[in-house]
């Protein structure tokens, strides 16, 4: 085992309730604390929880910013952590729509959600990150490319490539800044959005292979990386070592 391996790391999770987040809130739950992020708590984490002192969660609604940023605080605080080892802002929504005729109502909820408040909580926690030395890792998507029916999901992911490529220059030798770039992944995220994936669905990644894989990214400090099925495919996720 190695050095990194085996520290105990004190890792802040958002959007830890379900999908990928909760995989990886899986991996580590054992080894690390985690203060785990999310709307409401899921049976899932719950369950998860459960016997793990070390692991806890906060309720933080990321489509109002800086409420959920003075709440993820205050917990931190509330465990005495003065540090942190790793943030991942991994919570995110979106919905499937025509740019056209998308709701005003959804498109804010996305954008707050996905860039306002990973732009916010980076901005509060890198005095903890700095102290401890650690690791700042925005989760984006290969859909900040473009995606058809995603055109604001996409962009807040565009968004999050490009402030986490700045940040990585702002805070060189400070702390380490990194975007890792999912491809299409088997959550419920797809349903919830109101995008039939078909007979494509079934050739998604596995959440606990995805989460494997960022791990794996985490533990080695890349800068970013395209997170994609054929990495999947090549057997990433079984070789995968992380935190």
């Amino acid at each position: 085992m190695t050095a990194l391996a085996a520290k105990r790391r004190r890792i802040l999770l958002t959007g830890g309730t379900s999908g990928i987040g909760l995989e990886l809130a899986r991996r580590w739950a054992d080894r690390h604390d985690i203060v785990i992020t999310g709307r409401s708590l899921s049976g899932d984490l719950a369950a998860l929880m459960r016997n793990r002192p070390g692991v806890t969660h906060v309720v933080a609604d990321q489509a109002k910013p800086e409420k959920a940023a003075a709440q993820i605080m205050a917990a931190l605080a509330g465990r005495g952590w003065e540090s942190l080892d790793h943030a991942v802002l991994n919570a995110a929504t979106g919905y499937a729509a025509d740019p056209a005729s998308e709701e005003t109502a959804r498109l804010l909820e996305t954008l707050d959600t996905n860039l306002t408040a990973t732009m916010l909580f980076a901005h509060h926690l890198f005095p903890l990150l700095e102290a401890g030395r650690g690791s700042l890792t925005l989760i984006g998507s290969t859909a900040h490319r473009g995606a058809p029916a995603f055109a604001s999901y996409a962009a807040t992911k565009a968004g999050i490539n490009g402030f986490a490529r700045s940040l990585r220059e702002e805070w060189r030798g400070r702390i380490i800044v990194q975007v890792l770039h999912p491809g299409p992944t088997r959550t419920t995220m797809h349903k919830k959005a109101g995008l039939d994936t078909g007979r494509a669905g079934a050739f998604f990644t596995p959440p606990a292979a995805m989460a494997a894989m960022i791990d794996h990214a985490i533990a080695r400090r890349v800068g970013g990386r395209k997170l994609s099925f054929l990495r999947y495919w090549s057997g990433e996720s079984l070789l995968a070592r992380g935190l």
